[in-house]
């Protein structure tokens, strides 16, 4: 795909491509809400502003504020406050906004915006395999929603049906780092065995794909200090990311979470993070946090991937792309 920037706001909110994208994503949203909540899952309505937030990746940075003197900043997702919220909810979910300054060279990838939205789950006493069944129910009962609902939209962006059959029958496959890293080594691709699957390492992987997949067991290091290691393989995360089909890369990322209190503080060290930023958290921490895992799936990368659309921009009535100003 050539890069291209958004037209106009005014020309792209009358685009007919958009309001197809709109129809699709409130669909996506209804039939998630409807999952969810038949789990027995509780919504709650996330925090915009706090002292600190995920400390991100990949180059990502989170916007300062200035709340009444204090240096606030804006949620780049709201994962610390969803475990703080388990000693009322053992199982919620936000349909989140978050806020990312991305590198302006993410601009190109089609897979980026500096405001996007989550469908962010949380749920206590749980592991890695209750949510990742969680998020295979959740994403087979929204696209088959969504195909019973506005096939004819999607029909008219020129999706096939019967590229999702597999899918809309819950098949899904799995494969864990270490064997996604050998994978991509041996197809010419330098895939570093310490880091995150990159983002044209995520392509090709997913070009290969005829129905989702997850990558479980991220090496430690490569993601924030909430995720939990496993005791039993040190150095080894009990974390994963689910990866479309098509081309269309990671729709989801979700682990088990720290919960220790002792444990979340030296990870904090080790990952370069202040303990002293982390104050409620940390608090809230020593209190006891119920032990949890949960997932945030990007709104804008699953109406994409429904929709087919070759960049986020496109399913976004107000994009706003990395490194390009925009009302």
């Amino acid at each position: 795909m050539e890069f291209q920037t958004p037209p106009p706001l005014g020309e792209h909110l009358r685009s007919p491509q958009l309001r197809s994208a709109m129809l699709v994503q409130q669909e996506a949203l209804y039939a998630a809400r409807e999952f969810l909540r038949g789990e027995g899952f509780v919504e709650l309505l996330p925090p915009l502003v706090g002292p600190v937030t995920d400390p991100g990746g990949r180059g990502a940075k989170a916007l300062d504020v200035d709340y009444y003197g204090e240096p606030y900043k804006l949620m780049t997702s709201a994962i610390l406050y969803k475990q703080a919220s388990l000693k009322g909810f053992p199982r919620l979910f936000y349909i989140a906004p978050n806020v990312r300054v991305e590198p302006p060279e993410t601009a190109s990838t089609g897979r980026h915006l500096v405001e996007f939205h989550q469908i962010d789950v949380e749920m206590a006493g749980a592991t890695r395999h209750d949510v990742q069944e969680i998020v295979a129910g959740l994403l087979t009962h929204v696209v088959d929603h969504v195909w019973t609902a506005v096939g004819d939209v999607l029909r008219g962006l020129g999706r096939d049906e019967g590229d999702f059959t597999e899918l809309r029958q819950g098949k899904f496959d799995s494969r864990t780092h270490e064997e996604a890293v050998a994978r991509l080594l041996d197809r010419g691709h330098p895939q570093s065995a310490d880091a995150e699957i990159d983002w044209a390492g995520e392509k090709v992987l997913s070009l290969e794909a005829d129905r989702p997949f997850f990558i479980d067991d991220y090496p430690k290091g490569s993601r924030g200090f909430y995720d939990r290691e496993d005791p039993e393989r040190p150095g080894v995360l009990r974390n994963f990311d689910l990866i479309a089909q098509g081309g269309y890369g990671e729709l989801v990322s979700g682990s088990e979470r720290e919960s220790d209190y002792a444990a979340i503080v030296t990870r904090m060290r080790e990952s370069g993070e202040n303990p002293a930023k982390y104050a409620w958290y940390l608090e809230l921490a020593r209190e006891g946090i119920e032990a949890s895992a949960g997932f945030g799936m990007g709104l804008q990368r699953l109406v994409r991937f429904l929709t087919g659309l070759d960049a986020l921009w496109q399913v976004s009535a107000y994009p706003k792309l990395p490194g390009v100003i925009a009302p």
